[in-house]
């Protein structure tokens, strides 16, 4: 058994070639609500993987879910985060299937909730998206640009020498592939001003 990854919500545990997700207990909550939350986090992030599988991005197969122990199994996907690979250098091909990936996601009511380049994964078989802990259904314009803008920001941060032309092919890529791209690139450079008039004014 090895562990992965340890966060505020959850532990990524590899054990015999399977993928374990558990939510963690959250001590200051009380113990029934915290059990509810878990259980319901765990079928929704279980049911929106499935959803997104459906429309042709490469998630990892679940195979089992545990809403008992808070528990998501899958398939271990090996390879390199798009993280690593950029940090490589800048890559055309990458970005505009990530953008055509958040494309789909957003054209069918999904948000992905925490898309970073440490959350999508190069493989064999190639981009597969990873961590839906934050993923939620939504119509909203305002969800979708929030989406991207966590991973603009992401790009900024990490990213910075390139992140300008990874974000200028990602959006691109989004825009062919979804029919209401207009709107919610409008709503992030709205978004934007809002952040940059906010701290004008303390200033």
């Amino acid at each position: 058994m090895k562990l992965l990854y340890q966060g505020a919500e959850s532990k990524i545990i590899l054990k015999q070639g399977v993928v374990e997700k558990v939510r963690i207990r959250k001590n200051y909550r009380i113990k029934q609500l915290d059990e509810k939350l878990r259980k319901l986090r765990t079928r929704r992030e279980a049911r929106i993987m499935r959803e997104a599988r459906k429309l042709g991005i490469l998630i990892p197969k679940i195979i089992e879910v545990d809403e008992k122990n808070y528990t998501i199994k899958m398939e271990y996907v090996k390879g390199i985060t798009v993280k690593q690979k950029l940090e490589q250098g800048y890559s055309k091909k990458i970005c505009k299937k990530i953008g055509e990936y958040i494309a789909k996601l957003h054209a069918n009511g999904i948000v992905h909730g925490d898309l970073t380049t440490s959350n999508m994964i190069l493989a064999k078989q190639g981009l597969y998206l990873i961590d839906f802990g934050l993923a939620d259904f939504s119509n909203r314009i305002e969800d979708y640009a929030q989406d991207l803008l966590v991973l603009k920001e992401c790009l900024i941060s990490t990213h910075p020498v390139i992140a300008n032309k990874c974000w200028k092919t990602i959006i691109n890529s989004y825009a062919n592939n979804f029919d209401k791209a207009e709107q919610v690139i409008a709503k992030i450079e709205e978004i934007e001003s809002r952040g940059r008039y906010t701290i004008r004014k303390k200033d």
